[in-house]
């Protein structure tokens, strides 16, 4: 394991004292490769028929919605959490006894969100130190990171925890990068941008793509990328996951300083021992993660407005609507009558490929 962490160390070091400019982009480029590919290494090790699975941290995924917690120890995680559990949850704390990370699912709007504190990100998880590969192989699987920091400290905190979570190929409120990639068997690497490009050349991407051994390749830039950005794609793991910056302790500071805090982006003031603020952030979580409420309503009978099918915003047409139900009920679906903001009229007769929007109302006729 030191042998990779001393060339990432030496790579990082050999980065740090290379000027940045355009002669040197090359070089840089090349660094970076070799750096993404060395981290892939730590994240997944090599061979070993190891001595079984570590620790148990796979979480049961539970509820419509999944949400990280990550901060510095004595921020206040573990009130907020338990806050947050406790004055919006409905599910008692027995149901889960052997798992390690999950501290509660509260009920919002109808969808049950469940709340992960992952322990032991910080500093060197990335690095294969301690439980952090297990505590990282669950935060990429959550639908929105909230970062806790402490008011009084919270600049120095926030670079070392998105530098960790981007060490593990977790990129925060960002979108993939605008490149099409496709490897081809022959005709060498074929390189087009659709805008002019302020750091990456043909020299630097095929350096960057002969680091990975890939020496035929269709690559279209279709907006301005810097070299990380085709790195990401290349190495094609990175998950893109929305990300809010939970500022506790807010008791301490003064109201201007309070005014400047709300302008920040991405960016919730709150007191987790105080409850102040709570319902701002559960607003904010709700904006974020995009959440579509389909209401059912069976057959002569009012729709059930307490009770949602919740699903994520890129998958809500009645198809999906119907695979959350039961995978047996699209076998059986002839036509859906829908009553909400995606139709034309009320109701609209569709069919299954019919796009659903938030509280729409849906009554499935079978064949």
């Amino acid at each position: 394991m030191a042998t990779t962490l001393a060339k990432i160390a030496e790579i990082e070091a050999e980065m740090a004292r290379t000027q940045k400019n355009k002669a040197t982009a090359h070089h840089l480029g090349l660094l970076k490769a070799r750096l993404a590919k060395l981290r892939r290494e730590l994240i997944t090790p090599k061979g070993g028929g190891g001595g079984g699975p570590g620790e148990g941290f796979d979480v049961a995924k539970t509820g419509d919605a999944r949400i990280g917690f990550v901060g510095f120890p004595s921020v206040g995680k573990s009130t907020l959490l338990s806050n947050l559990a406790g004055v919006y949850s409905e599910v008692a704390a027995y149901e889960f006894t052997t798992l390690t990370t999950v501290p509660g699912v509260i009920r919002y709007k109808g969808a049950k969100i469940q709340l992960l504190d992952l322990p032991g990100i910080i500093e060197g998880a990335k690095d294969g130190k301690g439980r952090g590969r297990q505590v990282i192989a669950v935060a990429r699987t959550c639908n929105l990171i909230l970062i806790v920091l402490d008011v009084l400290k919270p600049l120095g905190h926030k670079k070392i925890i998105e530098n960790e979570l981007e060490g593990f190929g977790i990129r925060l409120n960002s979108k993939p990068p605008n490149i099409g990639f496709k490897k081809k068997d022959k005709g060498g690497i074929n390189l087009t941008a659709t805008c002019p490009q302020s750091e990456l050349d043909t020299e630097t991407v095929k350096s960057i793509l002969a680091e990975y051994k890939i020496h035929n390749a269709d690559i279209t830039l279709r907006s301005d990328v810097t070299a990380d950005d085709l790195i990401d794609v290349v190495e094609g793991n990175r998950v893109y996951i929305p990300c809010i910056y939970v500022l506790n302790k807010i008791d301490q500071i003064s109201i201007e300083e309070l005014d400047i805090i709300y302008k920040v982006p991405h960016c919730v003031p709150i007191s987790a021992h105080h409850r102040w603020n709570f319902d701002d952030l559960l607003e904010k979580i709700w904006d974020y993660l995009k959440l579509v409420r389909i209401y059912t309503k069976p057959k002569g009978q009012l729709p059930d407005y307490t009770s949602p099918v919740v699903l994520p915003y890129s998958r809500t047409t009645v198809e999906d609507f119907c695979m959350k139900i039961h995978k047996n009920l699209i076998k059986e679906f002839k036509y859906a009558l829908v009553w909400g903001s995606s139709v034309k009229h009320n109701p609209q007769k569709v069919g299954k490929d019919h796009t659903l929007e938030d509280e729409d109302v849906i009554q499935i006729v079978k064949k």
